[in-house]
């Protein structure tokens, strides 16, 4: 399946055309890759094997699409993983529901548990993380993995609240860098790390669509905590779930009905429109134009006249 054209763009600020191969709508072509997820998350770009990686995570596996091959399973069991990164060696990093801990794919295909406690206590569940340039680890540790058994295992919090926690793997050292928001979802640092914006919530867990629609910014401090937060964003319909910027500080981020483009200067740009819930995007292709989506049960794929931020 396919869509084309003003099926897919919907253009609400000028400057939205300059993301757009040719400047044009009409030249945007969303792709419909593959199917059969119940909750695909986390989507990942793995240079070495021209494909991506996702998370499926109440059918507790990860999955991979290529051009070459296709759809297959990647890893199953996979402790119901969440969000996906890479680091500078170009290791997996992830977050794992089931085991309440941050983990990391070696070379030889082993994985090892990197953080899962907290000054003695489990960690929540986390559930998206950014790599920073200086190696550290930063991710947000909401709930959302032990209220049931659907995406995890049910259990109580050992913590009591739900942070965003900046882990050091050289000095193995796990701080709490902000304690603001409700329930801390996606996030993704600025091109420059000066910023870091992380989603909040916790209208997930509500049926009368009250809570948080919010993506959150703050500023990085000595490279080491967050000061100064203010909203960025507030997104409707549906949740900034997860996000990810292009080399020019926009922020691609999930919502109900599309994914929504936001300048820097915070001006909603423009949406693309794909006809499932969006949990998650991520760039990718050699020349890291291309925009997957990972939404609801399918991954879509369109392509841009941009670059995605992360490069290993």
């Amino acid at each position: 399946m396919t869509n084309t054209g003003s099926d897919t763009i919907e253009v609400l600020d000028r400057r939205m055309l300059r993301i757009l191969p040719d400047g044009e709508p009409t030249a945007c072509v969303l792709e419909k890759l593959c199917t059969g997820a119940i909750w695909g998350e986390g989507p990942v770009w793995m240079p070495e094997l021209g494909a991506i990686v996702w998370s499926d995570i109440p059918n507790n596996r990860m999955l991979r699409w290529s051009a070459q091959q296709g759809m297959s399973v990647f890893r199953a069991p996979s402790n119901f993983t969440n969000g996906n990164y890479r680091d500078a060696q170009g290791r997996l990093v992830s977050c794992s529901h089931g085991g309440r801990c941050i983990e990391r794919t070696e070379a030889d295909g082993t994985v090892t548990v990197l953080v899962e406690r907290y000054q003695g206590k489990r960690l929540n569940s986390p559930n998206d993380l950014v790599v920073k340039s200086d190696g550290t680890i930063w991710f947000t540790d909401p709930p959302y993995g032990i209220l049931s058994n659907h995406e995890g295992y049910q259990a109580p919090s050992e913590l009591g609240d739900n942070y965003v926690f900046r882990f050091d793997p050289a000095s193995a050292t796990l701080d709490i860098v902000s304690a603001l928001l409700e329930e801390p979802n996606g996030l993704a640092f600025s091109p420059d790390e000066s910023l870091l914006y992380v989603a909040d919530t916790s209208a997930a867990l509500r049926s009368d669509g009250g809570g948080n629609h919010h993506i959150m910014v703050f500023d990085v401090v000595a490279g080491r905590t967050l000061g100064n937060p203010r909203l960025f964003a507030e997104v409707n319909p549906g949740l900034a779930d997860g996000f990810r910027l292009d080399a020019h500080g926009c922020i691609y981020t999930s919502s109900a009905d599309s994914i929504q483009v936001y300048h820097p200067d915070g001006t909603l740009l423009g949406k693309i429109h794909v006809p499932e819930k969006i949990a998650n995007c991520t760039f990718g292709g050699p020349l890291r134009d291309e925009l997957y989506i990972a939404a609801s049960t399918s991954l879509y794929r369109i392509r841009l006249n941009t670059s995605g931020l992360q490069t290993t």
